[in-house]
């Protein structure tokens, strides 16, 4: 069991991973929130609650309020939230209640965004059961759903008034599920630790294997990453943005692909392996350096084929988030262990980095029809 401390302007709370933390959790939320509320309220999807749900239902008195989602991301929306809003006003949610996002990261960014907005405001828990929300996603106080222009851009920065990542739901997790959460991993050590690097590069086998302790230090060392630049920008206006290492041509994979052809992690897998290219054209990496990283995400792929054209992703990365005043902003890694923004970026640049990118896409395609 590991606990790592979130302290920001405005929240400081706990995330705490580790197994058997499911089976307890009312009794934790009563140490964090004094008491349970009169009304509590889960959001999760029908498959997590068939798999989990009466191991979580077992910890409280009276049962709590289950919301349901349907999973993936074309469900992400303003349509789901207003639905959900309405089920918790007729179930007799007010000012005390208390809601819990049990689910992977699609879940807690619709039940983060609820608690933010219902009543003006509600606490809410986060107990993320796939690896990319444990390590990434449930940590921060990021919420928010997507429009057909793009991912994410309706949301509110509501903060959790805890994590608990319990290790051992994962056993149920797809293998493809587990590798593409894995990406977020790959990405912090990139960004912000060259250890979690080298320890993903040599414990590849005990990590995809599932080995108990691997995971562990990888998702501590992961959220512990990520702590930590929150702590320190809390609202993305400088540091945290280098958070989003690979999410720029990743976020535009998924919009063109209309949601349906990857995984969050794999597209941010590609995205990253753009970044690198541009990072290695403009030399804030050495070749060396882009070799071993570009084959670090190989190791905890197969990544997914592609079949799309340049310019059309290159236009996508328009509607990201991050672009202000027109500017595109694109997070490049700094050797390893280390990140910067940049905002100079040319229409060429990005479409050679997409461009390559496509190209190795091309060539997974070919060696997995082989």
């Amino acid at each position: 069991m590991q606990t790592i401390r979130v302290e920001t302007p405005s929240a400081k709370y706990d995330v705490v991973a580790g197994s058997g933390l499911i089976e307890t959790l009312a009794v934790r939320i009563e140490r964090v929130a004094g008491r349970l509320p009169r009304r509590v309220f889960v959001l999760t999807s029908a498959p997590i609650w068939a798999l989990w749900g009466h191991c979580m239902q077992q910890s409280f008195r009276d049962a709590p309020v289950v919301l349901f989602l349907e999973p993936g991301e074309k469900y992400k929306t303003l349509a789901s939230v207003e639905k959900l809003l309405r089920q918790m006003a007729r179930a007799g949610g007010d000012r005390g209640s208390l809601l819990i996002a049990f689910g992977g990261g699609i879940v807690g960014d619709v039940g983060g965004f609820l608690a933010a907005i219902y009543m003006r405001g509600i606490p809410y828990i986060q107990a993320p059961t796939t690896f990319l929300a444990q390590v990434d996603s449930s940590v921060g106080g990021k919420t928010g759903v997507n429009l057909p222009e793009g991912k994410n851009l309706v949301g509110s920065f509501h903060h959790p008034l805890a994590v608990f990542a319990d290790i051992g739901v994962l056993g149920t997790l797809p293998d493809r599920e587990l590798r593409a959460g894995l990406m977020e991993s790959v990405k912090a050590g990139i960004i912000r630790d060259r250890t979690l690097v080298r320890f993903m590069e040599e414990h590849g086998n005990e990590v995809l294997g599932r080995d108990a302790k691997a995971l562990e230090k990888v998702i501590a060392a992961s959220i512990r990453m990520k702590a930590g630049v929150v702590n320190k920008d809390e609202r993305e206006h400088g540091l945290r943005m280098i958070l989003n290492l690979g999410h720029t041509v990743g976020h535009a994979l998924e919009q063109v692909t209309r949601y349906k052809a990857m995984l969050h992690g794999e597209a941010v897998g590609w995205g990253m392996i753009a970044a690198l290219y541009l990072a290695r054209k403009r030399g804030t990496i050495s070749s060396h350096q882009f070799e071993r990283l570009e084959r670090l995400i190989h190791l905890y792929g197969p990544l997914p084929a592609l079949n799309l054209k340049v310019k059309k992703v290159a236009a996508a990365t328009g509607g990201d988030k991050k672009n202000v005043g027109g500017v595109r902003r694109f997070v490049l890694p700094v050797g390893i262990g280390d990140a910067g923004v940049v905002e100079d970026v040319t229409p060429a640049e990005l479409e050679a980095a997409v461009g390559y990118m496509l190209a190795r896409a091309g060539e997974m395609g070919s060696r997995q029809r082989n």
